[in-house]
């Protein structure tokens, strides 16, 4: 007969005075978090006690309660009220709502005050928004709600600010579709449908933070040169009813399209139909992106294919090519100056010949079938496809017959003692003379017969046995390598180009060593196509071309034929994409970097800085107003200028609005060396009079000079003439002025 199941019974409540409650040691609340005592205090003193205080009898020597109780759950109230108190706000006998839990209870105190602590879930982003709408309804003002709950009235508008965004928006965010700062970003525009398209054109994408979602919505109108509009085609985006605003009296590059969001759709179509064309090649996927972050196959393996050979017609066409090539150099190779007509004929014939030798790759079908496609376009709107990348989880699973192994050569966890049933990958198990299923119980292989039975049969050697023996051999290739600098630094190699070029499914190697790629969680948007990523992709594009890749034993042999030079090239390349110089957020909980962690990270970052001579001017970097100046206040624009330019430069741009000033600032400092102080070499000291640092602000120099430049800003900087209507023709005018 079934046994009834038995009745929760759960403690009884009652009033008792303030002065007969003390706190509990059993209290596990150490640490100070959230809302203040004094604020919680405030908030008791205005609406009551809206949690009972858990409390338990105090008991004398004899077992007997003393009247007293304990609150091991509630602390902070208790502590709340004890202000309450001692503000004499709150009478030393005021009855206190609590829950009696028996003195007997098998559960804990400790337990108690645990479980209520961890057991709590904060209130969701959303609910606390449409809390604070239902009481904006009743007649609350922002600062009154602010102030009812201890949060800024900044945080009360950001909250009610959600009410621009689409409810479909809304939604996806409650089901955790897109983070809080993502759905903020929305609220820049009262649009829904156009909301709900740029979501659709994002939520897939490799990159949508919250500054895209902004950009995209707050684009009215974009240039017809926009990489966008050239992958398109304007022609097509006027047949599909888009309109073109186009300046009859100035140059304006093709006018602007107006219509920012059918553009987008047009985008997607496109690169959907590109797509389309793709799915006969027999990928498993393919990723679409109008954008796609720098870094963007992090964490796959890459496949390694042979070039399609040239049919008989394509060899004929690119030696004629060629030969044209070759018979116009040598006929015009001693001119000063190439006629229009020639110099056009040998672009055309460079472009032709280097479209024949950009030969399709051939990959392993059976390779294909588990990797994938990125469709995109480049900054001039061509159609850009990436081929062969294989996630992870997509990696044939390497079976073992024997130890039942993983491949980093560590026995498989999590079986416990259920039977596991694995197909042999049959190409192998063939190889091996080995056909069918092998059953494995807790990693370990099951036999058809007692392993004691001996019945003449060559049985593969007991897995203790097999590990003895391989620690001996394990340590006498240590010794062995340990006096092989030569062989050492080829294993290293070995170990390293596979994995910067992911060049196996398998991660296993005999070597603990490796060197994690770090993908740039924070990417501005010119990232990807800098001067810095292009050196960084061709180099590696080099290197891919030159290694014997997918064959460990062809690569060993390669890599000890390589000159010290070229291995040590080899290696600093392979080591370079394990550099984290990333300044992130310190989380005080262990997640992440801690500040400790943080601080020795960016000091190392200065050495290697210091050691290889970084100069971020050289590395191609400047300020402009997208990757700097429109992301930072006013006052920091100007010390920029001032910093470059001179005081006088800087005076001259105070008055302007941010957008304006950021415009200008871009243009005065496109050449003049300025960094942020988060780029310059730490080692280098700061300018002293005279004195500049080269990477660091080249054109600064000292007060005099800058005073003479402001003195000369109508001849040598060529201010546009809002900036300099207004200055004094005389120049001793123009120094009382300052």
């Amino acid at each position: 007969m079934a046994k009834a199941a038995q009745n929760v019974t759960l403690s009884p409540s009652r009033d008792i005075p303030f002065d007969r409650v003390v706190l509990s040691q059993s209290n596990v609340r150490r640490i100070k978090s959230g809302v203040s005592v004094e604020e919680l205090a405030e908030d008791i003193a205005r609406r009551g006690l809206l949690q009972s205080l858990n409390v338990r009898p105090i008991l004398d020597e004899a077992g007997a309660e003393t009247g007293k109780f304990e609150i091991p759950a509630g602390g902070r109230r208790f502590q709340a009220l004890s202000l309450l108190v001692k503000q004499k706000r709150l009478a030393k006998t005021a009855p206190i709502p609590c829950i009696v839990r028996d003195a007997s209870s098998p559960i804990l105190a400790e337990d108690d005050s645990l479980a209520e602590n961890m057991q709590r879930v904060a209130l969701h982003p959303l609910d606390q928004y449409r809390a604070f709408v239902a009481l904006r309804e009743k007649g609350l003002g922002d600062e009154a709600i602010a102030a009812a709950f201890f949060v800024t009235p900044q945080v009360v508008r950001q909250r009610l600010k959600l009410a621009a965004v689409a409810p479909a928006l809304l939604e996806v965010y409650a089901e955790d579709g897109m983070t809080l700062e993502q759905l903020m970003a929305f609220s820049v525009s009262a649009d829904h449908a156009r909301q709900e398209q740029v979501w659709d054109a994002v939520k897939s994408s490799w990159n949508k933070e919250p500054y895209v979602i902004r950009r995209m919505l707050t684009e009215t109108s974009v240039r017809a040169t926009d990489r966008r509009a050239v992958f398109v085609g304007v022609a097509e985006y006027e047949a599909a009813g888009g309109v073109v605003m186009r300046d009859l009296f100035q140059g304006d590059d093709g006018g602007w399209l107006e219509n920012v969001g059918l553009l987008d759709r047009l985008v997607a179509e496109k690169l959907q139909s590109e797509a389309q064309a793709l799915v006969g090649e027999g990928w498993k996927w393919i990723e679409i992106a109008a954008d796609l972050t720098y870094g963007f196959g992090y964490g796959m393996r890459r496949l390694s294919g042979e070039a399609a050979p040239m049919i008989a017609d394509e060899a004929d066409q690119h030696a004629k090519l060629l030969a044209e090539y070759r018979a116009l150099e040598e006929q015009w190779g001693e001119a000063d100056e190439l006629p229009e007509e020639v110099d056009a004929r040998l672009t055309e014939l460079a472009e032709a010949v280097e479209r024949l030798e950009a030969r399709p790759m051939i990959f392993d079908p059976a390779e294909i079938a588990r990797a994938g496609v990125f469709v995109t376009f480049d900054r001039e709107g061509v159609l850009v496809i990436h081929r062969g990348f294989v996630r992870p989880e997509d990696e044939a699973q390497e079976e073992t017959a024997v130890n039942a192994e993983s491949a980093d050569g560590e026995a498989l966890e999590g079986q416990g003692d259920q039977e596991v049933v694995s197909n042999w990958n049959r190409g192998q198990g063939a190889a091996n003379g080995v056909v069918g299923t092998v059953i494995t119980s807790s990693g370990q292989q099951i036999s058809a017969a007692p392993e004691d039975d001996d019945d003449g049969a060559l049985k593969p050697l007991p897995e203790r046995l097999v590990m003895e023996l391989t620690a001996h051999r394990s340590l006498a290739l240590r010794e062995a390598l340990g006096r092989s600098p030569e062989v050492a630094l080829t294993l290293l190699l070995l170990k390293l180009v596979t994995d910067t070029f992911r060049t196996s499914p398998s991660t296993g190697s005999c070597l603990e060593a490796s060197v994690r790629s770090v993908y740039m969680t924070a990417q501005a948007p010119d990232l990807k196509d800098s001067a810095v990523a292009k050196a960084v992709d061709d180099r590696h594009t080099a290197w891919e071309a030159d290694l014997p890749l997918g064959d460990d034993a062809a690569l060993w042999d390669h890599l000890g034929c390589l000159d010290a030079a070229s291995r040590l090239s080899l290696l600093a390349h392979c080591l370079s994409f394990g550099v984290n110089a990333l300044h992130e957020r310190v989380n005080p909980y262990g997640a992440g970097i801690s500040a400790s962690g943080l601080t020795r990270r960016m000091k190392h970052a200065d050495l290697v800085a210091k050691a290889v001579d970084l100069d971020m001017v050289e590395a191609g970097w400047e300020p402009t107003a997208e990757n700097y100046l429109s992301r930072v206040p006013k006052v920091r624009i100007l010390e920029a200028v001032r910093e470059a330019k001179g005081e006088g430069t800087a005076q001259l741009l105070d008055h302007l609005k941010k957008a304006e000033m950021a415009r200008e600032a871009e243009r005065l400092l496109k050449g003049s060396g300025w960094l942020p102080e988060v780029l310059r070499r730490a080692d280098l000291a700061a300018f002293d009079g005279d004195e500049s640092v080269e990477g660091q602000g080249a054109d600064i120099g000292d007060a005099d000079a800058m005073d003479e430049e402001a003195h000369k800003l109508g001849d040598d900087m060529d201010l546009p003439a809002f900036l300099v209507a207004d200055l004094p023709s005389d120049p001793a005018q123009l120094i009382a002025a300052e």
